[in-house]
């Protein structure tokens, strides 16, 4: 499904104003865990699917990737990222993930954050992506946490007097589409097990790395407004892979 509810102005304008968007990477809580999972950026030829306002694709190009190439569905997430992006090594294409469609051994690296749960069908992503990754090449991505998707609401379940009481988890194998509430507004997205993640990955050719349920930076806790929640159910999930053959 190719959803693009970030080209919706109002959203635009309430995702604009989230501390990641802000102030990127180093407000991300999973961020000291992820790059930890990135492999040498030397002289690699990268893809980052679902880049956003390019922070990651920034980040690879000041680790001396010799090319990056962003791609998003949403032309307002590009533009952006072409505003903030300085490296001539750095370049954005508008693309649904669905669409991917590169040469053979056109990348050394693949990345992606947060975007491969608002596809219903990773297997066709990982085969996309297997197609145009080099032998050996790595593919590190990170999803919204199977236990954050599996009931759907994304919202916690409140006491009488409105504190938050517990993370409700409910239908976890009864895997697709959900009606999420995020930034006010109805998203679209696709609940998948951990199962199906892992399997899917190596059915698909890849030997898995890397696993981690990170926990917020300790340094966010006190100055995210809601960070210490997120030391109470795992919101993402990141996985590093490595192309076989």
């Amino acid at each position: 499904m190719k959803e693009n509810k970030y080209d919706d102005q109002k959203f635009f304008e309430e995702y604009s104003r989230f501390p990641r968007s802000v102030e990127g990477l180093s407000a991300a809580g999973e961020w000291h865990e992820l790059k930890k999972l990135l492999p040498n950026f030397t002289g690699k030829r990268v893809l980052d699917i679902g880049c956003g306002f390019g922070w990651h694709c920034i980040y690879a190009a000041e680790q001396g990737a010799a090319s990056v190439l962003g791609t998003d569905i949403s032309e307002k997430m590009l533009a952006v990222a072409r505003e903030k992006t300085h490296a001539p090594s750095v370049s954005y294409q508008r693309m649904a993930m669905e669409d991917m469609a590169f040469a053979q051994d056109s990348f050394d690296v693949v990345i992606s954050s947060l975007a491969f749960h608002y596809t219903p069908d990773f297997g066709d992503i990982c085969r996309r992506v297997g197609d145009c990754l080099t032998a050996g090449g790595d593919f590190v991505f990170s999803v919204e946490h199977p236990v954050f998707t599996a009931y759907g609401t994304q919202d916690w379940s409140y006491d009488p007097a409105g504190n938050r009481d517990h993370w409700p988890v409910d239908r976890y194998f009864e895997e697709g589409r959900r009606d999420a509430v995020f930034l006010g507004e109805h998203v679209t997205k696709f609940h998948k097990t951990l199962t199906t993640y892992l399997n899917t990955l190596l059915k698909t050719g890849f030997a898995v790395t890397g696993l981690v349920e990170p926990q917020p930076e300790p340094g966010l806790l006190d100055t995210v407004p809601g960070m210490r929640d997120e030391l109470r159910r795992p919101m993402m999930l990141l996985v590093a892979a490595k192309k076989q053959g």
